[in-house]
């Protein structure tokens, strides 16, 4: 059985990276992998990596998500982390920025991002979030036919052995860019995430405490549905992962990346006791 036996707040690995200040103009701040334990990661994988709303740049002006990917290639040719071609990666939306990272919540194509996970990973699936272009609507559907590239919502899919379901976007009217009526985000979550060992949502579920921002409907449908694991970004919680009396795990990745190692034999023992 899956299950998310730690997050630790420290990392030795970070990107530098440049975000839009709330404030105005733009923040100059690293980006670091911080890293945790899972049980029940099937043969094939090692890891899972998990990001959200990085809305920035790094080197060389290209989309913070595509920094990540080719960072973590180094990392690995290092020893520091696993093969890239034994991690899944899942990617919870919103991954543009504006060449100069100066403009908040700006919309825009993350095709790149996408790319190249598909390319050196093991897999990458996910959703789209609020502000995610993907080119004209022939060209999305060419990234959608990418190898190895799973874009979500609404339905899931088996992954070595792993039911994922998705669903992108937030919760509103829907003549604006990925946004869907109460009642539709409603029922996706619950096909999406019925039965899934892990559900990829944008928008996140009111969570278990303090700061935990969420949607108590969407908390409703995850209670409803009960995937084993979700994942969400969209708005930062200050305390990243939380276990819902009902057993259910929420993993907030909003400007985080954390990679979820596999957890040692002892580990996922303790895990099973508990």
């Amino acid at each position: 059985m899956l299950k998310i036996e730690s997050v630790e707040p420290e990392s030795s690995l970070g990107i530098p990276c440049q975000m839009a200040s709330a404030a105005g103009g733009v923040s100059r701040l690293t980006l670091w992998l911080q890293r945790g334990r899972v049980s029940g990661l099937p043969d094939g994988l090692d890891a899972l990596l998990i990001t959200s709303d990085l809305q920035g740049i790094g080197e060389g002006g290209r989309l913070l998500g595509e920094v990540l990917a080719d960072e973590y290639l180094l990392w690995a040719g290092e020893g520091k982390v696993p093969r890239a071609e034994r991690v899944g990666v899942l990617l919870a939306g919103d991954l543009f920025s504006v060449p100069r990272a100066n403009v908040r919540g700006a919309s825009g194509d993350v095709r790149a991002v996408w790319r190249a996970f598909a390319q050196r990973y093991r897999w990458v699936a996910g959703v789209a979030g609020n502000h995610d272009t993907f080119g004209t609507p022939a060209e999305e559907s060419d990234l959608r036919r990418t190898r190895g590239l799973h874009m979500l919502d609404g339905r899931q899919v088996d992954l070595n052995g792993m039911v994922i379901g998705g669903v992108g976007g937030i919760i509103g009217k829907p003549n604006k860019l990925n946004r869907k009526i109460e009642t539709d985000y409603r029922n996706a979550v619950q096909k999406a995430g019925k039965g899934a060992d892990i559900l990829v949502l944008h928008e996140p579920p009111a969570g278990v405490v303090a700061g935990q921002m969420g949607r108590v409907e969407i908390r409703d449908a995850v209670e409803s549905a009960a995937p084993r694991i979700v994942v969400c970004g969209h708005t930062r919680w200050d305390v990243p992962f939380a276990t819902r009396p009902d057993g259910i795990q929420l993993l907030n990745v909003d400007g985080r990346a954390i990679l979820l190692e596999r957890a040692t034999e002892s580990a996922e023992a303790a895990g099973s006791a508990a």
